[in-house]
């Protein structure tokens, strides 16, 4: 499925997410901020080579006893692994479509991914219009993109913005349904995001939370949730999560699993989906991982 770009569309990636001295933002800067994305997978070792290796993320140990686990870390946001568990597809074709990572120059990391032997997928991924040159697409004249595919078939946006100080940090979130604009009012209701400006140009609508931009694209054929898909779950840091889920049972969002402290990870976690099938764990804990 081609994504739809236009020039105009993405001069709204210009405003870039604050990356915070943690390895994800500090509760402070909001009762709610982006946490992590949970990867089925069974292969941890193409996964370290793609996300540590290749991108720069750095790899971690968490957890105690046999709930110890290795994640990977970026600027804002955690990888978690759901190892020996194969995903049932990967991530297109989901209501999350793709990750998004912001990077100083595009250039290099390209040739890297291509050198480490994963896949780019740029002129699949962006309107036939869009000029892509050495798989990078001129999606603006001040915007450049990239899209890999990573293991698993998790599809990855890269943004080049050069003003950015780290070499790579989480961007955004890339949902895809029928009812984009919807999909943006919810969960701008239910995670207080900010709903930015429609900008007539662009293929999708967005909201903000700090670190990160939630983008909503309409897609011309129904998505599925990402149970069990190569992306399982996306995750919410949330400040008092014990009376966050009690409002949301207030009103009328099921808990999938209640409030439930982890002590061996030092979390307390709690799944919600939302109205499309998108799988949400929401932690209060994370803000700690060092």
């Amino acid at each position: 499925m081609k994504r739809l770009l236009t020039g105009a569309g993405l001069t709204i990636l210009l405003f870039v997410p604050a990356v915070a001295s943690a390895q994800i933002l500090v509760a402070g800067e909001g009762p709610v901020v982006y946490g992590h994305h949970h990867l089925n997978t069974t292969n941890m070792d193409a996964q370290k080579k793609f996300y540590a290796d290749t991108l720069g993320g750095t790899v971690a140990r968490i957890g105690s006893g046999d709930r110890q686990q290795e994640i990977i870390k970026f600027p804002n946001v955690l990888i978690f692994f759901r190892p020996m568990q194969a995903p049932t597809g990967g991530s297109i074709g989901t209501t999350v479509n793709h990750i998004g990572f912001s990077v100083p120059d595009l250039r290099p990391v390209v040739a890297k991914i291509k050198a480490n032997g994963f896949k780019m997928i740029t002129a699949d991924s962006v309107a036939a219009n869009v000029k892509v040159t050495d798989d990078i697409a001129a999606a603006s004249p001040t915007t450049n993109l990239a899209f890999a595919l990573g293991p698993e078939d998790v599809k990855v946006e890269l943004v080049e913005v050069k003003s950015q100080k780290a070499p790579i940090q989480l961007h955004h979130i890339h949902f895809f349904g029928q009812m984009n604009t919807e999909m943006q009012a919810w969960y701008a209701q239910t995670f207080g995001a900010t709903m930015l400006p429609a900008n007539p140009g662009s293929a999708f609508v967005q909201d903000q939370l700090p670190g990160v931009f939630l983008n909503f694209t309409p897609s011309p054929t129904p998505t599925v949730g990402t149970t069990g898909r190569s992306i399982d779950h996306i995750g919410f840091e949330i400040k008092n999560l014990e009376a966050f889920t009690k409002k949301l049972e207030a009103q009328g969002i099921k808990l999938d699993r209640p409030y439930t402290k982890v002590p061996q990870l030092g979390i307390a976690i709690a799944f919600i989906k939302d109205p499309w099938g998108t799988n949400i764990e929401m932690t209060e804990g994370l803000v700690d991982v060092k």
